[in-house]
């Protein structure tokens, strides 16, 4: 079972930052694209980092560029997000989400990141003004 585990949400007064994490077990599919995607009640689930396993290419979503930074640390399958110069407008539940690279189904290119099929139970991150 592919399990993913994210970690480091919490409370953060605007400006300030945040960093995330994400460890992946369970699967068995050798490259892989694994990223961060944030949700607000009410709204679409909006792409925020992705990273390729087999190349290191990364995707960032126009409202993030320049303030967070996605790393991986591929021995131990985990992703991480440093988040920094957090808005109000950054709260969300920040789920970690993987796919299969092998498979041709997940494919992150700096324009574009899709084709997560696992997904974690979310962090809550919230920034107050």
């Amino acid at each position: 079972e592919v399990q993913l585990v994210e970690s480091g949400g919490g409370l953060v007064q605007a400006g300030g930052s945040l960093r995330l994490s994400c460890t992946a077990s369970g699967f068995t599919f050798g490259d892989y694209v694994i990223g961060w995607f944030r949700q607000v009640p009410g709204k679409e689930r909006e792409v925020i980092s992705c990273i390729s396993s087999y190349d290191g290419v990364t995707y960032y979503g126009d409202s993030v560029k320049g303030r967070f930074t996605i790393s991986s640390d591929n021995t131990k399958n985990t992703v991480y997000l440093q988040m920094n110069s957090l808005k109000v407008d950054d709260t969300a539940v920040y789920y970690c989400a993987l796919g299969d690279i092998d498979a041709q189904i997940a494919v992150v290119t700096p324009v574009k990141c899709y084709g997560m099929d696992y997904w974690g139970k979310g962090t809550l991150v919230t920034v107050s003004s």
